[in-house]
């Protein structure tokens, strides 16, 4: 495949029929026994209807994904799998704003086969329900949603197609595919003008029937920046025509997920394309429908129920590979001059399966209230509150890189058992996968400094200093020495930055650790009908 590398965005429709597949190494020895399976739990969100028939019922729909040897199955296997799910019916497209509790619970309940299946499936599962049809529910018109009905009878699979090579949701949602509208034909061309506007691991693209695209939308040459459209990726089962599809290799867990760059050669899509809920052309013209609601902000909102799902997620896995390890250590039995300790007696295994459980409960209780909050917003089909949006933000980035934490300290305690196929550890980098999905940790951390140094800057930095609390002081210690080195060395504000990155991140931290213990407070005073104590201390620069 390394030629097909340097082929120019011209040799694109010469293999629109292609899927570029490297070769393969061969796959690991079975699965070893280590592994118990998870215990039965109960799936209760604050405020939510009663889900217990359902979660069994989604339960028995799922029980075979837990016999699948990842080692061994195919991504088009895999793929047939979320098929025969799909036309269930049991998780329809539009619970996500119908019972939105249903589209987490279903999240939840895949996250907890991860240890021993890895992050092919659940990713499969989140980027055709949350990103490719939500998208469309989201976006689309009346008659756009409905076609979502059809993709569920015919268990059509869907993907997104919003991440450049050398663009993408770090960089605030900047694409370089274009979508150029053509009056005369009343119709969009869809163009990858250079190969670092290809889409890059894209899940399921090698497979996925149907996709939205994000591109650049130019209507009478202008542009309009980031928009929406629903295509078929496929006819007939092969790449439709003027689209190239590229495998991006084996990966250290879940290759029974495909993942593919994505380029388009002057692929023709009608108007009816264009998911125009809150944007359209309309006799030519462009014309944005829902005012001071532009369309690149609405495809955005996909990330905070991704977020979400995604905090969850991590927390399952965690979860299920402590109880995996502790049963194994509860009863691995240990060389001792007198009695006979198992392997969990060790006090730093007994301290960190302690610490675990101390851990969790706060987070569990963060995460779910963040889930309430959103389902409500979701049920009433409006958008977030800002402090919803920041504590989200917050729910993820420490959900996953706790878990990451602990499970890594785990790994490093528990011995020989760690090493082996079937213990779980396998497939820690389903928790890697966690921290880039749907915004990176860092890039998350960042911005929650960013936007509360400019509040600060803006609204705090001339009050009075015997009145801060600790985290305005680091914003004002922070600020002066962002200025001091613009000053003194002549560095330019974005070079400070990266110079105090260590603080950066502490602030960040600080940033993350009050609004977890504001917004438990808040939304509890909120359920409880008694006015915020303290509404409105954020007031970030933006919001997404």
């Amino acid at each position: 495949a390394p030629f097909r590398m340097r082929l120019g965005i011209r040799s694109i429709r010469a293999l629109s029929s292609s899927v570029v597949t490297p070769s393969h190494s061969p796959p690991p020895p079975p699965m070893a026994a280590g592994a118990r399976p998870p215990p039965e739990r109960q799936w209760k969100v604050p405020g939510a209807p009663d889900t217990d028939e359902w979660a069994a019922s989604f339960s028995r729909a799922t029980v075979d994904l837990a016999k699948m040897d990842v080692h061994s199955i195919s991504y088009q296997e895999s793929a047939e799998r979320l098929r025969t799910l799909l036309k269930t019916g049991l998780l329809r497209h539009t619970d996500l704003t119908a019972h939105p509790e249903r589209f987490f619970l279903a999240h939840r309940l895949l996250a907890r086969h991860a240890p021993q299946l890895g992050p092919g499936f659940w990713v499969r599962f989140t980027v055709h329900y949350n990103l490719c049809a939500g998208t469309v529910l989201g976006l689309g018109s009346a008659e756009q949603v409905a076609m979502l009905d059809d993709w569920q009878e015919r268990g059509l699979l869907g993907c997104f197609s919003l991440t450049e090579k050398l663009a993408g949701v770090s960089s605030g949602l900047v694409v370089n595919t274009q979508a150029h509208y053509d009056a005369h034909t009343d119709s969009f061309t869809l163009n990858s003008p250079d190969r670092g506007a290809f889409k890059n691991w894209i899940s399921q693209g090698l497979v996925a029937d149907r996709t939205v695209v994000v591109a650049d939308l130019f209507v009478a040459g202008k542009s309009h920046g980031p928009h929406a459209f629903v295509m078929a990726l496929r006819d007939a089962g092969e790449p439709a025509a003027g689209v190239l599809l590229e495998d991006m290799g084996r990966k250290t867990v879940g290759n029974d997920l495909d993942n593919a760059a994505i380029g388009f050669d002057h692929v023709v899509l009608p108007r009816s394309a264009l998911l125009n809920r809150f944007a359209d052309v309309v006799d030519g013209e462009y014309v944005q429908k829902v005012k001071g609601m532009p369309a690149f902000q609405m495809i955005g909102q996909r990330l905070f129920t991704g977020r979400v799902a995604v905090a969850q997620a991590a927390l399952e896995f965690r979860r299920g590979l402590f109880e995996s390890t502790k049963a194994y250590a509860d009863t691995k039995r240990c060389w001792a001059p007198s009695g006979k300790p198992v392997l969990s007696d060790i006090p730093q295994l007994k301290a960190i399966f302690a610490e675990n459980e101390r851990k969790l409960a706060p987070l569990d209780a963060f995460v779910a209230r963040c889930e309430a909050q959103l389902n409500d917003t979701l049920r009433a089909d409006a958008l977030p509150e800002l402090s919803l949006v920041e504590a989200i933000a917050v729910a993820k980035v420490k959900a996953v890189e706790e878990s990451i934490e602990i499970t890594h300290r785990l790994q490093n305690e528990v011995g020989s058992y760690a090493l082996m196929v079937g213990s779980g550890f396998e497939q820690k980098d389903f928790l890697t996968m966690c921290k880039f999905a749907e915004g990176d940790s860092r890039v998350l951390m960042q911005k929650m400094a960013r936007d509360r140094l400019r509040l600060f800057e803006k609204k705090q930095a001339s009050t009075d200093s015997a009145a801060w609390d600790a985290e305005t002081k680091q914003c004002a210690a922070l600020s002066a020495d962002l200025a001091a080195m613009v000053t003194k060395s002549g560095a330019d504000r974005q070079q400070a930055w990266d110079e105090k990155w260590e603080d950066v991140y502490a602030l960040a931290e600080t940033i993350m650790r009050n609004k977890m213990e504001s917004f438990m407070t808040e939304t509890m005073e909120m359920s409880s009908g008694r006015p915020l104590a303290d509404a409105g201390r954020y007031e970030h620069a933006e919001a997404a």
